[in-house]
């Protein structure tokens, strides 16, 4: 029997939540992979590795906040708690490989595409992993057209972030970037919902798992926590802020080619012109 699915059942409140949750995980991940290309090479990893968790959790976050709205009639919906929190290590883990290549690499050429097309699949992989960890009483089908939509989706917006991040153009820059981001990620996530199709069985048993709003604390908890705490380490870099460089010789930049240094022979000093000095005092004795 074909369920009926229903992912507005709290109106558009959980879609704007969502998306509000995806664009601030972007802005703070896209903000601090701005700030590894203007900083030395020792800080450059933990400002890749605060991006990715802060990106990772935003995505995260922003799914199962959109999955509170999401009903089955006829049957409960249930969680895996294990299977849930896998899907959030899978989206760290994932963009932060990607991020780390744009970071290292440079936001130009094979590494953004090979960067953005990581991360594209991070955010699919962790929106069907979270689906996987959904338990009630049917078996879920996805159209494979939508679904490969939806993996699309993820891999462009992933990609044109990435490029946005690398810019390096202020403060406003990354907030419209953000957005565009927080809109992508909503659109592959609703994508990859019309994929969906519900068959219930004819036996009635209650799935086993967690209930969403039993889930709901530890997730915001959790992950939302963290976001503030990383939005507080942005707010309190004003260098950040600004775009502003720190001073890094342009060698050290990624995406930056080294100055060739040219070598130069070495100066030899001028030769003192020799003078014929012919013989001093020696007189040759005359016969008279």
């Amino acid at each position: 029997m074909q369920g009926t699915i229903d992912g507005f059942s709290y109106g558009l409140v959980t879609p704007l939540v969502a998306y509000l949750m995806a664009c601030l995980g972007g802005a703070l991940g896209l903000r601090c992979t701005t700030r590894s290309m203007l900083v030395s090479q020792s800080w450059r990893p933990g400002w890749l590795a605060l991006g990715s968790a802060a990106i990772g959790s935003g995505i995260w976050t922003m799914h199962f906040v959109a999955m509170m709205g999401f009903t089955v009639e006829g049957t409960p919906v249930h969680y895996d708690k294990p299977m849930t929190f896998a899907s959030l290590a899978v989206a760290i883990v994932m963009v932060g490989v990607g991020i780390f290549i744009v970071g290292y690499k440079g936001a130009s050429g094979t590494a953004l595409f090979t960067g953005g097309t990581i991360t594209g699949l991070g955010i699919a992989s962790m929106h069907y992993l979270g689906m996987a960890g959904m338990q009630l009483n049917g078996r879920l089908e996805y159209n494979t057209f939508t679904v490969s939509a939806s993996v699309v989706i993820a891999m462009v917006a992933a990609t044109a972030a990435l490029w946005a991040a690398g810019q390096v153009r202020g403060f406003l820059w990354s907030v419209g970037a953000s957005l565009v981001m927080g809109l992508a990620v909503s659109g592959m996530h609703y994508t990859g919902m019309a994929a969906l199709s519900v068959h219930l069985h004819r036996t009635e048993s209650l799935p086993s798992g967690d209930s969403p709003a039993s889930l709901l604390a530890p997730m915001l908890v959790g992950p939302l926590a963290f976001l503030l705490l990383a939005g507080a380490v942005v707010l309190f870099d004003p260098k950040m802020v600004m775009g502003k460089p720190t001073g890094a010789p342009v060698e050290h930049k990624p995406g930056v080619p080294a100055h060739a240094t040219v070598p130069h022979p070495p100066r030899r000093p001028p030769l003192r012109p020799r003078r014929t000095q012919g013989h001093r005092g020696s007189r040759t004795p005359q016969n008279h």
